[in-house]
C-alpha cells in the first residue's frame, strides 16, 4: 500500500532562476491549473485518464522536452511529470501547449511527495534523465537515487514495468547502478556495453544533454522490475 505523505522535504536544487518570460508565466496561470496533480488525496493513475492503456512516469522532466516528446509519440499513454525548478515547468507548459497535449498531467514539486500518494504497482515505465549529479563526496547524501528512493520506486512500479536513467557523470552511474541492483526485484537489461553506450532507439535528445557537462558522455541505464 502506498506510504502516507511524509513532511516537508528539503529541495537542495533551484527552484527558480532567471526571470520566467511573459508567455511561460502566463501558461503557469491559465494552462497550469488544468493539468497540476491534485497531491490532496492518494492519486490513482486510472482516474487521470481512464482510457490510457499504460501510466509513465518522468523525474525531473527539466524544460520538459523529454516529456513532450515522448507524450506527443504515445497519445494512449498517461505521462506523469515531476519537477520542483519553476522555470523548467514553465518551459514544458509551453511545449505541452504548441504540440497540443492531452495525455500529461504535472507536479511542480518534489517527485517523493507525488510516490507516496501512488498505488503499488501504477506505473508501466518510469525515467530519472540526467538528475543533478552532486559530484562532490560530501554531497553524495543529496543524490535523488538513495536506497529509500529506490524501494518506493519498485513499489509504484508494475512486475514488468521498466526504468530508465541516463547520466554523464561516471560516479553517478557507477552509484545508481549500484543502488537499483541491490533491489533484489531489479534487473538490469543491458548484455553489452552497446546497450548503455548508444542512446536507445525511443532516446530523445534534449539541449541540457547536448551541453556536455557531465564527464562521459551518456549513459543510459534500463531496468526492468521483476
Amino acid at each position: 500500500m502506498a506510504q502516507q505523505p511524509h513532511g516537508p522535504l528539503r529541495s537542495f536544487g533551484r527552484i527558480k532562476s532567471r526571470p520566467i518570460k511573459a508567455r511561460q508565466a502566463g501558461l503557469l496561470d491559465t494552462l497550469l491549473p488544468s493539468i497540476a496533480l491534485d497531491l490532496g488525496a492518494p492519486l490513482d493513475p486510472t482516474r487521470l485518464k481512464p482510457d490510457a492503456v499504460e501510466t509513465w512516469l518522468e523525474i525531473g522532466f527539466g524544460g520538459g522536452e523529454h516529456l513532450a516528446a515522448q507524450a506527443a509519440k504515445r497519445p494512449e499513454v498517461l505521462f506523469l511529470g515531476a519537477e520542483p525548478f519553476l522555470n523548467g515547468a514553465a518551459s514544458a507548459l509551453r511545449h505541452i501547449e504548441e504540440q497540443v497535449l492531452a495525455n500529461v498531467r504535472l507536479h511542480v514539486g518534489d517527485v517523493r511527495d507525488l510516490l507516496v500518494l501512488l498505488p503499488d504497482a501504477c506505473l508501466d515505465r518510469v525515467f530519472i534523465m540526467f538528475p543533478d549529479p552532486w559530484p562532490k563526496a560530501r554531497h553524495h547524501k543529496r543524490r535523488l537515487v538513495q536506497p529509500e528512493f529506490v524501494a518506493e520506486i519498485v513499489r509504484v512500479l508494475k512486475p514488468g514495468g521498466r526504468l530508465r536513467f541516463a547520466t554523464d557523470w561516471a560516479d553517478y552511474a557507477n552509484w545508481a547502478l549500484e543502488r537499483w541492483l541491490q533491489a533484489p526485484q531489479v534487473s538490469w537489461t543491458a548484455e553489452r556495453a552497446d546497450d548503455w553506450r548508444v542512446p536507445p532507439a525511443d532516446h530523445v535528445t534534449t539541449r541540457y544533454e547536448e551541453k556536455k557537462l557531465g564527464d562521459i558522455a551518456p549513459v543510459f541505464l534500463d531496468f526492468v522490475r521483476g
